[in-house]
Order: C-alpha cells, then sequence, then structure tokens
C-alpha cells in the first residue's frame, strides 16, 4: 500500500513539475500578435464544440454503467425495443451541428487569416526569407541587409514575408506569432504577421528536411522602433556582402550556424534564388 500511494505521489509530482515546464514553452497558447491570437481563438472555439459531445458522451457512459448496474430492480429490462424516433433525431442532430459548426469556423477562419491578406497599420517590414541546409536566411530588401538564424523585427508594425527554399521543402513557423506556412523551391509564398510586444519569439523548422533539421531554429526579436532603427544601423556597419558568391558558400549544407549579419545584399538575389537564375543551387538533402 505504501509502495503504491508513493509511486502516486511520484506520479503526480512529476505530471506538476511537466505541466509547469511546458506552461513556460511560450507556444500557441500564448500569442503576441493579431494572427496568433485569432488562430488561439480557433482552436479555443473548436475545443469548446467539440466537448459538447465528448463530456455528455462520458457522462451518459458512467450514468448507463451506474444505472443499469446487477443490483438496480429499478432499471427496466426490454428485450424486445429496437427504435425512438426522439432519440434517433438526437443521435443525428448534435453531430450534424457539431459539424456545422466546426465547418463555420474552419472556413470563416480560414479566409479571414488568409497568409497573403495585409495587416492593417502602418507600412509593413519586407522580410525576404529563404530555407537552407540547414538553417535560414533573412533578407531585408528595403534597408540592403541580411540575417542568418536571427530576425529582429519593430513592435507593433506589420511584416510581410516572402518565402522560399533553395531546394528542400520546409515549414516556416514562429508559435506566438502564428500561421506556419511551407517553403518550396521554385515559388514565392506569402505571409504576413505582427509583433504586438517586445520579446524574443523562438521560431522553428516544422517540416523534417534532412539530418540537421533538430537543430534548424532561429530567434525572433521584437524590439522598439529606436532600437530597431539602432540595430539597422549596427546591421549595415558591419559583416560581410551577401552576393551570389557568398549565396553558393552559404547554401552548402551546415549545422549549428551562429547568428550573424550581412551589411548589403546583391540586388535581386531573392528573386534569383526563387527563380532559380544566376545561383548556384543546393543539392537535394539525405
Amino acid at each position: 500500500m505504501q509502495t503504491s500511494c508513493a509511486r502516486s505521489i511520484k506520479f503526480i509530482a512529476w505530471a506538476g513539475g511537466a505541466e509547469l515546464a511546458l506552461s513556460g514553452c511560450g507556444g500557441v497558447l500564448e500569442p503576441s500578435g493579431p494572427v496568433g491570437a485569432a488562430e488561439k481563438l480557433i482552436l479555443i472555439d473548436s475545443l469548446v464544440i467539440m466537448l459538447t459531445i465528448v463530456l455528455p458522451v462520458i457522462a451518459a457512459t458512467i450514468g448507463f454503467a451506474w444505472w443499469f448496474r446487477a443490483t438496480n430492480t429499478r432499471a427496466k429490462y426490454r428485450p424486445d425495443w429496437n427504435f425512438s424516433g426522439q432519440l434517433e433525431l438526437l443521435v443525428w442532430a448534435v453531430p450534424t451541428l457539431v459539424i456545422t459548426f466546426l465547418g463555420g469556423i474552419a472556413w470563416f477562419g480560414s479566409h479571414a487569416l488568409d497568409p497573403y491578406r495585409a495587416l492593417p497599420g502602418p507600412k509593413a517590414v519586407e522580410i525576404q526569407v529563404v530555407s537552407l541546409d540547414w538553417k535560414w536566411l533573412f533578407i531585408y530588401p528595403s534597408e540592403d541587409i541580411a540575417t542568418i538564424n536571427q530576425l529582429v523585427v519593430p513592435v507593433g508594425t506589420p511584416l510581410h514575408f516572402r518565402l522560399t527554399s533553395s531546394g528542400v521543402m520546409n515549414s516556416f513557423f514562429v508559435p506566438r506569432l502564428g500561421s506556419q506556412i511551407y517553403t518550396m523551391a521554385g515559388m514565392a509564398s506569402q505571409l504576413n504577421l505582427q509583433a504586438d510586444a517586445p520579446g524574443d519569439y523562438p521560431g522553428l523548422s516544422a517540416q523534417f528536411s534532412g539530418e540537421g533539421f533538430a537543430d534548424m531554429r532561429f530567434n525572433v526579436r521584437a524590439v522598439a522602433a529606436d532600437d530597431y532603427r539602432r540595430w539597422l544601423a549596427a546591421a549595415k556597419a558591419q559583416g560581410q556582402t551577401l552576393d551570389a558568391h557568398a549565396y553558393a558558400m552559404l547554401s552548402q549544407p551546415s549545422k549549428h550556424l551562429e547568428p550573424s549579419t550581412f551589411k548589403a545584399v546583391d540586388p535581386g538575389l531573392f528573386d534569383a534564388i526563387v527563380n532559380q537564375t544566376g545561383v548556384t543551387q543546393r543539392p537535394e538533402s539525405p
């Protein structure tokens, strides 16, 4: 008995510790932007709708088991019963309503959160994203700079991303900002996000892409407008130029690359990567 109690206490302590650890991970349930907040609302609404079936079914299962127990003499035994119009209506109506509500949420939510739809507010910061083996390249075309595995953005300003891959299909995802989207070679997809509060937001690859996939992470740092301008000035004052030769070297498979910046970028480099012209494309990952 004591051994059983000790195991129960250990399990409760482990579960509580796991819950505390997960609560600090900063995922989709702790959004920091309009897109992430809207997706959280859809998730909660869908969960509540589904629980309207799950909870009554659990309660009914327990209730039936208790009522029709062998010792309950009040329970009626009806071996010839075979149909109930009211029960049939309930059995079909409730799932139909649930499917209708879930379908409506999915329909309206997917249109409202179209990744190509621009967010309201000031002029968006343009960012071009290239997924490589096994790192992320971010180009700021308006500022003529680029970064590796780090993204610095101003708080409260819409961000317009154009995304592509140098070869292997990948997936760009910042859980607290919302909207995972795929990157594919030979095409450019779009995504609009916004960070509403200063802080660091972990980003990752959500699509297996080979040996270094697990470490293909980056950090999004949202800062005040003045700090953003100072960071841009510092980035333009140091580092190398990202031209076709530098990109060819960068596109070679590598892991655990430290965040870095390029002080200048060849004009049209992103379009050349998308169109696979004028740049060396890396081979497919194993």
